[in-house]
């Protein structure tokens, strides 16, 4: 949806009611689901998720997906119109230990509602710094405000450009890791051209996820936490934290051995994660590919935030 008339949307929803808001966005989700050609993706996986369950279950799930996708645009509609989140958190004494005292990398998914988990974080009053790694698109609309409400919550916004990879990106993320405070990015998006990923297996099938966030743990020496934040209620969310993930090597040729087992770590919590919430995956292109593709090597697709 484009700037305008979302913003009218608001607009209206703000006079008549939430239930507006809602109402829209569930009528633009079921025109999504009806004429996008990603539909056929969602529904190869659920069937991927749920092998013996039929074909209409699995387009009952796709269509849930859209469906369950609206949800994030009218929490942050409730969020923006002052009626805060309420969460509950699992695993955070991890984070805590980590703050001030070498920082820590967490890494999002895009499988529950990520955004509104930077959002608790800020409301929680953490006085450590924390940088969100976030894709730039061509044509930016609603994701143009979600990035500049991120900042108003004071969340530091990196765009990563789809076309060109800048060692400035991974310099200031390290000074901040440095201070002690918290970057932020996504591991199962690559987000640019010629980007180092690495292998991994999820649910039998091969899969790619970024390297950058392992090599950014490996220089910096901070741990990876992978965290998930998944909807429970009307702008009610439950926040997990797994315990951290170290990404070390003594030796520099052991280096890609090392961060490939991290991946995988990651990679099976995401595996676990999606088992027990399959419909909040919003992520619509292809993740999960045939069991029969070969997973190129991992430094195949060239240079990322480091060089190998």
């Amino acid at each position: 949806m484009s700037l305008a008339p979302y913003a009218v949307l608001v607009r209206i929803s703000r006079l008549v009611g939430p239930w507006f808001f809602a109402g829209v966005a569930r009528c633009i989700a079921t025109g999504y689901f009806i004429f996008s050609p990603k539909v056929r993706e969602s529904r190869r996986l659920y069937a991927i998720v749920f092998p013996k369950r039929s074909r209409w279950f699995h387009l009952w799930c796709a269509f849930c997906q859209y469906q369950s996708f609206t949800t994030i645009h009218f929490d942050r509609f409730l969020t923006n119109d002052g009626q805060l989140p309420i969460f509950t958190c699992e695993g955070v004494e991890a984070l805590n230990e980590r703050i001030n005292h070498g920082g820590a990398l967490l890494l999002m998914s895009h499988l529950g509602n990520w955004e509104m988990a930077a959002r608790l974080m800020m409301h929680q009053g953490y006085e450590t710094p924390l940088l969100l790694y976030m894709g730039v698109k061509e044509k930016e609309g609603v994701e143009r405000r979600q990035k500049e409400e991120l900042q108003q919550a004071g969340v530091t916004i990196i765009g990563v450009d789809q076309g060109a990879a800048t060692p400035f990106t991974a310099v200031e993320g390290l000074k901040i890791l440095r201070q002690g405070g918290l970057v932020s990015m996504a591991g199962d998006i690559i987000w640019r051209q010629h980007q180092r990923r690495i292998p991994v297996q999820v649910l039998g099938h091969p899969a790619f996820v970024s390297e950058a966030p392992f090599a950014f743990a490996l220089v910096s020496g901070a741990p990876i936490i992978v965290f998930f934040a998944f909807r429970t209620g009307r702008n009610c969310y439950r926040l997990t934290f797994s315990e951290p993930i170290w990404v070390i090597s003594e030796r520099r040729e052991d280096r890609h051995q090392a961060i490939a087992q991290a991946a995988q770590r990651y990679a099976d919590l995401l595996e676990a994660a999606l088992g027990a919430h399959p419909r909040e995956w919003y992520h619509f292109d292809r993740f999960l590919l045939d069991p029969g593709d070969a997973p190129d090597s991992p430094d195949s697709p060239g240079r990322g935030f480091f060089p190998g």
